[in-house]
């Protein structure tokens, strides 16, 4: 956007929704987003590892921790009660009380019991992107449990807008990137229950032509980038590109 516009756009993160504004970023210096605690709603939260279970636990602001993630739930003035929201948050400061918004309740990949989240594989294709630089349109996340040789592992369907000079590298770099932000995914792999991740590229607007086809094209609708089963990713990779990344010869006498 920047480059298009010519020069540093000032932005500020919001958190509306249509039951209520939740939170803003009162502080550029600041990640977090601080969150509106006088505005008619009473909030609620379950730690994501109880969420959908019996019984769970809904804490409130006094019991929440820093840099875990909960599921939001909301008591509102205009009639709401005890409802959740599907909006994952995770607390970056409690004085006062800022929060980023760390992905959906039901975008999420644990397959093997690794619980990876909206925020992890953000996070993590962000920081390879500055170590690699190439562009992403768009990607998919899911888990390939039964594949036809070797150990099961995490497909990444990456629609590139600018390919990697090195996919090898990049992969790789995603994949470290990945088992830093989380150990459970880290554990898998140095376990040998999970290969490496193993990325799919796909042909230029893949993703637009996948919500055409499932007819939900326009702004309204996002293809979730996690699944914790295969039925968006078997639909993505019809629009698989059979294009050869190219490696570079020193990298392949290196490896062998």
């Amino acid at each position: 956007m920047e480059d298009l516009l010519g020069g540093k756009v000032d932005i500020i993160q919001t958190f509306p929704a249509s039951e209520g504004f939740f939170a803003f970023q009162d502080d550029y210096t600041k990640e977090g987003l601080l969150l509106l605690t006088n505005h008619g709603i009473f909030y609620e939260f379950i730690p994501l590892e109880e969420y959908g279970k019996p019984n769970a636990k809904r804490l409130t602001l006094k019991e929440v921790e820093l840099n875990k993630d909960y599921a939001l739930i909301l008591t509102t003035n205009s009639g709401l009660w005890a409802y959740s929201i599907g909006d994952v948050v995770r607390f970056t400061s409690k004085a006062p009380y800022r929060v980023l918004v760390s992905g959906r309740t039901k975008h999420f990949t644990s397959a093997f019991g690794e619980h990876v989240i909206a925020f992890e594989v953000e996070e993590a294709m962000k920081a390879t992107l500055e170590k690699y630089p190439a562009q992403i349109t768009e990607f998919h996340l899911a888990p390939e449990v039964n594949p036809q040789e070797g150990l099961p592992y995490h497909q990444w369907l990456i629609e590139f807008e600018k390919e990697p000079e090195n996919i090898e590298l990049f992969k790789n770099e995603l994949d470290q990137q990945l088992r830093i932000r989380n150990t459970y995914y880290d554990d898998l792999i140095s376990g040998n229950i999970l290969q490496k991740l193993q990325i799919t590229p796909l042909k230029k607007n893949a993703f637009h032509e996948y919500a055409k086809s499932q007819g939900k094209l326009g702004g309204q609708n996002k293809t979730p980038r996690l699944a914790n089963d295969r039925n968006i990713a078997d639909l993505l990779e019809i629009y698989k590109n059979n294009h050869i990344f190219s490696i570079p010869k020193t990298y392949i006498r290196k490896k062998l």
